[in-house]
């Protein structure tokens, strides 16, 4: 049972933790609200944008901030599973289990789609289940366990596309763009001026982080509410009866139930960083994009046409009928 008294202090650390992050990161207000979505809610966050944005400057800033564990993985071509998740090494009484990287509460998978499929379906496993299996043993992954991966647009060369079933497993995507004038004078004034830019101090620990967690968790949603986050999902489907036009001609594959979950679940967090006590149509409608972007598949005649798959997710919505 959550208390009020859990509710404020939950709500109070992760609005120092916000600060924290925006002493360093420079505008991304809303990419730094999905990232905050995505720890409340036990998921996992893919940061897409070209190269010098930020997004690995935000990942260690978040990392700090949390007072967790972190561990960076730098994804290159001859990057092999066994560099992220560990592998069996005989020493003199035998074979013992030498640990990866990715055995941290926040791992930092940059650049991820440079790394070879093979490579990159070695975090499949950790993303879902939350562990990691090396021949017959299985080992835990720390709790809670987060992983931050930033890519580059598929389009740049020296790029690998993300397999489906792992991109599925990323609660929400962010899309970073490119900072105004303004922002932009001022990450160079803080990068050029005295001892340029520091890292913030730990607000948070293990422990605050999971109560929060547990407090978002709690928060009830009405079963109108998920019906329409289930129609949402459905009407991105080609097949279905009540999907637009437009998805019926472009989309080859619509979003999964994950969709569902992650629609509800930013849901939650977004009421819970506003200071509500419930959740609303609003906070459905600021997840959708994050939350299905990346699980919806265009067909070729999409990509001919220039249709992309945040328009396809806002013409779906519109097939929708609030409650």
């Amino acid at each position: 049972m959550i208390t009020e008294r859990d509710l404020s202090e939950a709500r109070d650390a992760f609005g120092a933790l916000r600060a924290g992050i925006a002493r360093v990161v420079v505008g991304q207000d809303a990419v730094v609200e999905v990232v905050l979505w995505a720890i409340l809610s036990r998921g996992h966050v893919l940061l897409e944008g070209v190269p010098g944005l930020g997004k690995t400057l935000l990942v260690r800033a978040l990392a700090r901030a949390l007072g967790l564990s972190f561990s960076r993985i730098q994804f290159t071509p001859d990057l092999m599973p066994a560099d992220i998740s560990g592998t069996n090494v005989f020493s003199g009484d035998g074979f013992r289990f030498l640990r990866g990287p990715v055995f941290a509460h926040v791992v930092l998978a940059d650049e991820v789609n440079r790394a070879t499929p093979k490579t990159q379906s070695a975090l499949l496993e950790a993303m879902q289940e939350g562990q990691v299996t090396i021949g017959t043993e299985t080992h835990p992954l720390p709790v809670p366990f987060t992983v931050l991966a930033t890519q580059n647009p598929i389009e740049m060369e020296g790029t690998y596309p993300l397999p489906e079933a792992q991109v599925d497993r990323f609660l929400f995507k962010a899309e970073v763009g490119f900072p105004r004038e303004d922002e932009l004078v001022e990450i160079v004034r803080r990068n050029t001026e005295g001892q340029g830019i520091t890292l913030p101090e730990p607000v948070l620990s293990e422990e605050s982080v999971r109560r929060a967690q547990a407090v978002v968790a709690e928060y009830p949603v009405p079963r109108p509410l998920m019906e329409y986050a289930a129609q949402l999902v459905l009407s991105t489907h080609p097949s279905h009866p009540g999907a637009p036009e437009m998805v019926k001609r472009y989309v080859q594959y619509g979003a999964s139930p994950r969709g569902s979950l992650a629609l509800i679940l930013g849901a939650k967090a977004r009421a819970f960083l506003a200071g509500r006590h419930h959740v609303g149509v609003d906070d459905i409608r600021a997840a959708l994009r994050p939350a299905l972007v990346h699980r919806i598949i265009p067909n070729f005649r999409a990509d001919a046409d220039g249709v992309s798959p945040g328009q396809l997710v806002d013409e779906a919505a519109k097939a929708v009928r609030a409650p």
